[in-house]
């Protein structure tokens, strides 16, 4: 017998208690590990006070430069028609942009070698507010996907 699903309800962050932001929040939880918060918070407080101290602005105006550069418009989406998968391209929401942002900027980071992850980080939110780095060329990359598919956006809507 069934039980009935119920939609679960979308969890509401608490915002940081230094700035008061929910993305910081949302970006803390990205960095942690292990449940370790507070190196995480150390982690993503001194990276940002690195960074807008480099490039002259608030650390809350540099994630949202982050997000703006960073941030795509447009994704693909395999759907599978008639026996074929098809890469359609659909826009993306502001949520899902600023969760695809925060992984990449984050995976970019990690990426990089030879530094402690705060520093990294810091390097990662320079180059991401000046246009350049690893999170960006994702970012192209996916908005060049969507351009050689957009013969298939017409999919979308079925």
């Amino acid at each position: 017998m069934s039980r009935g699903h119920q939609k679960l309800k979308n969890h509401q962050l608490k915002p940081d208690r230094k700035y008061g932001s929910v993305l910081v929040t949302k970006f803390t939880n990205y960095i942690m590990q292990c449940g370790k918060k507070t190196v995480a918070e150390n982690i993503i407080y001194s990276a940002l006070k690195n960074s807008s101290k480099k490039l002259g602005a608030e650390p809350l105006d540099v994630l949202e430069r982050m997000i703006k550069n960073v941030g795509p418009l447009l994704e693909v989406k395999a759907k599978r028609i008639g026996g074929a998968n098809y890469q359609i391209p659909m826009e993306v929401n502001r949520e899902r942009k600023e969760t695809l942002t925060l992984r990449w900027v984050l995976s970019a980071a990690k990426s990089r070698k030879g530094a402690p992850m705060a520093e990294k980080l810091s390097l990662e939110l320079i180059d991401a507010c000046n246009n350049t780095g690893a999170a960006v060329k994702k970012k192209e990359d996916t908005h060049r996907m969507a351009e050689a598919n957009k013969a298939f956006a017409h999919f979308a809507r079925l």
